[in-house]
């Protein structure tokens, strides 16, 4: 038995390069526009991945405004603060987002 030579296998982390700090992939750069459903055809559309030094109650007021839909600012503990707006908005959101000044590659648009 002293011939051989156990080795006990080393830890290997598979998702070690996709969880460092300097790597491109899950970085949080991009703004999530959702649709979530709700009863019937009711739906709502949640925007969440916005910069901090943008002014979330501003951004909202602009987009009621210009969509005539109601909306609200909630912050969540995982998310941080995401605003949320009554309806399917995630076409006029985008463009919105688009002529604010947000790189359109940086804008993801999830749903159905």
């Amino acid at each position: 038995m002293s011939d051989l030579d156990i080795q006990i296998p080393t830890t290997f982390d598979a998702f070690a390069d996709a969880n460092a700090e300097n790597s491109g992939a899950g970085s949080k750069d991009y703004v999530h526009i959702r649709i979530q459903q709700r009863n019937g055809r009711k739906s709502l559309t949640t925007v969440q991945g916005l910069k901090k030094e943008f002014s979330y109650n501003k951004i909202l007021k602009d987009l009621k405004k210009e969509f005539c839909c109601n909306g609200t600012v909630v912050q969540d503990p995982e998310l941080g603060q995401v605003i949320q707006l009554q309806g399917d908005q995630r076409k006029n959101v985008s463009s919105f987002l688009v002529q604010a000044g947000i790189v359109k590659e940086h804008i993801k648009i999830h749903g159905f």
